[in-house]
């Protein structure tokens, strides 16, 4: 039977930074509640409360909320309206979908002065002949029924004939009563079967089938309602479904809950029978007997083991989830190995090489969430640079160091011109003879005779030549 906790009020006052005693609204549909209690107590302040589709079989301890103004009860087990006097300011009642056969009960709201709004379809009483003239001359503060207005000739024709129709609304609630008594009788009868019915399959699958069996009965009997899921196979389950859905059966306060029930039985019984696998799982071996560790990947995650040369370290990139919390994250590193538990499941991997635990570091990517583990090698590489050197090519070694000898070598000015050779400017194109005919005959005696001018040259060597 679930009740309303303090835990559940406060967790659905999440609005209201979990505090209840200054609360104004609260939403607690949904929630299976099978009893209407301490919420008077504990947010006296409550403008609007939501019950809706729950298994509340009766209005009671809201009396003293006089501050609410809005109650949705709908879809629930009510069967009369009452206890409601006390909610002064209450101006909208929401019934829809529920029991309620006892239409002369809404005479108890004539103290709601402000009430406006009420909601009474899906009941039975709004099959009931003259239903909804009852109402209107009733409670005379009522401006809307079932979101129809109700207008001023309406009321004042429901109150000419309001005797009458309220003697006939008294002789149908007689005959609903009388109908309701026999789907109790008719409900509970239902009831004890199934229970006779499981209570023998249970006697008949733990052997007591003798009628001395009485004694053995009561000792197992509590141990037989914690094991009766767990007999039962998947065929029977399938059986008994399939009868307990096909079974017409009215639609009462009574099946309702009957059906909640049943649904609570199975939903308790997956739950046991999921416990026993677990329980029942045996445990992965890490490490075996003789000492030996195992390679071990139950959260089947894509990983990747580098060997970092360069940094002397071994690093780990482990695929967590983007989404999973670091919380659930457990790791743990060993000289020869590394096991990381993903909300309980153990990662297990043995190193290539022995590693140094206390220098090793951990770290969660916050893009991709994966897990980066890196760890320093126990062993220390000297010559951990000149590893890659030795990866070049010998050509591009010998021009490393022609550059590095050029480099150090400190070159010097020389004066001497001796030294040097330069080539002769004049020398440097050559004028070619050109033999012709006119005046063109004149140019190669002009060039010639510069020729001859040339041939008594004498180079000095101390004067430097023109560049």
């Amino acid at each position: 039977m679930v009740r309303i906790t303090e835990d559940l009020v406060r967790r659905r006052a999440e609005h209201n930074n979990c505090e209840i005693f200054s609360l104004e609204e609260i939403s607690l549909h949904q929630q299976e509640i099978e009893k209407l209690e301490y919420l008077d107590k504990w947010c006296r302040d409550l403008k609007i409360l939501y019950l809706q589709n729950n298994l509340i079989p009766k209005i009671e301890n809201v009396g003293k909320l006089k501050k609410l103004e809005y109650l949705n009860i709908a879809l629930n087990n009510i069967e009369r309206i009452e206890n409601l006097e006390g909610c002064e300011e209450l101006q909208k009642l929401d019934l829809t979908a529920n029991f309620i056969g006892e239409l002369s009960s809404v005479e108890a709201l004539k103290y709601n002065i402000h009430l406006k709004e009420l909601f009474l379809v899906g009941n039975p009483c709004t099959e009931f002949e003259g239903y909804r003239q009852f109402v209107v001359a009733t409670l005379h503060q009522l401006k809307c029924l079932d979101s129809k207005e109700i207008e001023r000739s309406e009321r004042i024709q429901a109150l000419q004939n309001y005797s009458e129709v309220k003697q006939k609304i008294r002789e149908q609630e007689q005959a609903y009563l009388l109908k309701r008594a026999r789907e109790k009788e008719e409900a509970q009868r239902r009831m004890q079967e199934r229970k006779d019915k499981k209570q023998k399959q249970m006697e008949s699958k733990l052997g007591f089938d003798s009628p001395d069996s009485l004694q053995n009965k009561e000792n197992h009997q509590a141990e037989g309602d914690r094991e009766q899921e767990t007999w039962r196979t998947v065929e029977d389950d399938e059986e008994e479904d399939r009868r307990f859905w096909d079974e017409p059966t009215p639609y009462t306060p009574e099946s309702r809950l009957e059906t909640h029930r049943y649904l609570e039985e199975k939903r308790r019984a997956k739950d046991n029978i999921r416990e026993s696998k677990k329980r029942e799982k045996p445990l992965r071996t890490l490490v075996t007997a003789e000492g030996k560790v195992l390679n071990v990947n139950v959260p089947k995650l894509h990983f990747s083991l580098k060997d970092d040369e360069e940094n002397n370290q071994i690093i780990l990139d482990l695929a967590i989830y983007r989404h999973l919390d670091t919380s659930l994250l457990d790791v743990d590193v060993q000289p020869t190995y590394i096991r990381v538990l993903v909300k309980g499941k153990p990662f297990q991997l043995v190193l290539p090489e022995e590693v140094k635990p206390d220098s090793s570091s951990a770290k969660r990517s916050q893009t991709t969430g994966h897990l980066v583990v890196s760890m320093p090698k126990a062993k220390e590489m000297i010559l951990a640079k000149q590893k890659v050197s030795t990866s070049i090519k010998d050509s591009d070694c010998n021009t490393l160091q022609k550059h590095a000898k050029r480099s150090i070598q400190v070159e010097k000015l020389e004066v001497d011109p001796s030294k040097y050779s330069f080539p002769d400017v004049t020398k440097i194109i050559q004028e070619k003879e050109r033999i012709g005919q006119g005046p063109i005959r004149l140019q190669p005696e002009k060039i010639t005779e510069t020729k001859k001018s040339y041939v008594d040259f004498k180079n000095n060597e101390d004067v430097p030549p023109l560049i």
